[in-house]
């Protein structure tokens, strides 16, 4: 459950701009129930419509948000392990499967996943601290985790802004199908998204090693 409504989040964004991008985006990433995502994608979409915000520095704090809160992450994982997240995790969402399934996924992985997870629900507010649970070299970590916030706050920053852009010249009908195109192809995402997280987290109580 989120903390704060879409709406709430999106009159803040209206109200602090940026400030706001990269602190929720980074509180995400440490763990807390916030959409970082869906405010990075709505402040782009706002960028491109309304022109009141520069999509560069947009991306840059959903980026710079994103960085901060995995550091943060893998701080908390190096110090207090996997014993502090099976203790205190079901509060932030760390259910007992997902820390089984991140943790048997980044051994076998380590870089790709931190990359990776930024794209994934599943794995946002894993990978981190189990990169540092798990003793992940700290500049391995930190050029992954680099490398996977600049990718991840551009890919959605920028194709979110041309989409606002290109939807305000359009009008009508033709907006309709766009609005309605775009919505039902989320909705497939997500269910498809959710399907495949349900199946794979039902795996590693079955093979990982217990600790």
């Amino acid at each position: 459950m989120d903390l704060f409504s879409s709406h709430q989040l999106i009159q803040l964004l209206h109200a602090y701009g940026n400030v706001v991008v990269a602190l929720v985006v980074g509180l995400e990433c440490v763990g807390l129930p916030l959409p970082g995502e869906t405010l990075l994608i709505a402040a782009s979409v706002y960028a491109g419509t309304t022109h009141q915000l520069n999509i560069f520095f947009v991306v840059l704090s959903a980026a710079v948000g994103s960085i901060v809160g995995q550091t943060v992450g893998y701080g908390i994982g190096w110090a207090f392990g996997h014993r502090l997240l099976r203790r205190y995790g079901a509060y932030f969402g760390l259910t007992t499967r997902r820390l089984a399934y991140g943790r048997a996924l980044f051994r076998r992985h380590g870089e790709k996943v931190v990359i990776i997870s930024r794209f994934v629900v599943v794995l946002r507010t894993l990978a981190a601290p189990l990169a540092g649970a798990n003793r992940m070299h700290r500049t391995s970590f930190m050029a992954a985790n680099v490398a996977g916030s600049l990718i991840w706050s551009a890919v959605y920053g920028v194709g979110a802004f041309y989409l606002g852009h290109e939807a305000k010249a359009l009008a009508g009908p033709a907006a309709v199908g766009i609005g309605v195109a775009v919505g039902a192809g989320l909705v497939v995402a997500w269910l498809f998204a959710r399907r495949q997280e349900q199946r794979v987290l039902r795996q590693p109580l079955r093979s990982a090693p217990a600790e």
